[in-house]
């Protein structure tokens, strides 16, 4: 039997094209790698950004490399914090897994600072 979890993810980000665009593709299979995760499970994905990323929106990217063409994707801007990780883009994944799975959280590309408590 499934339930509903949440997965999050991050990772740092150069404001270019190619690069948020790569960071979102690596996220998005490292998120699905470690939760051994099918797409079709997956109920929506939400990304924000912090406001010094803006060459190219992460829902747009993913779907431009060939990932989540059926999955409700939707990108926001994060608020702006005194103090907060600059450059970072985050995922939050909501998704079927099995009953007492532990979800894998993955923060990658100096991202990793945000929750060490989470890192695989």
């Amino acid at each position: 039997m499934k339930r509903l979890f949440a997965l999050r993810g991050a990772a740092q980000c150069m404001n270019t094209e190619d690069d948020i665009g790569g960071q979102t593709a690596l996220l998005y299979d490292e998120l699905l790698s470690a939760n051994n995760l099918d797409e079709t499970d997956i109920v929506s994905l939400v990304f924000s950004v912090t406001s010094d990323l803006n060459a190219v929106n992460p829902s747009a990217a993913l779907r431009k490399s060939g990932r989540a063409a059926d999955l409700a994707l939707f990108t926001v801007s994060e608020a702006e914090t005194k103090g907060s990780l600059p450059r970072t883009l985050r995922a939050l994944v909501h998704c079927y897994l099995e009953e007492g799975s532990k979800p894998r959280h993955v923060y990658r590309n100096g991202a990793e600072i945000l929750r060490p408590d989470r890192n695989r």
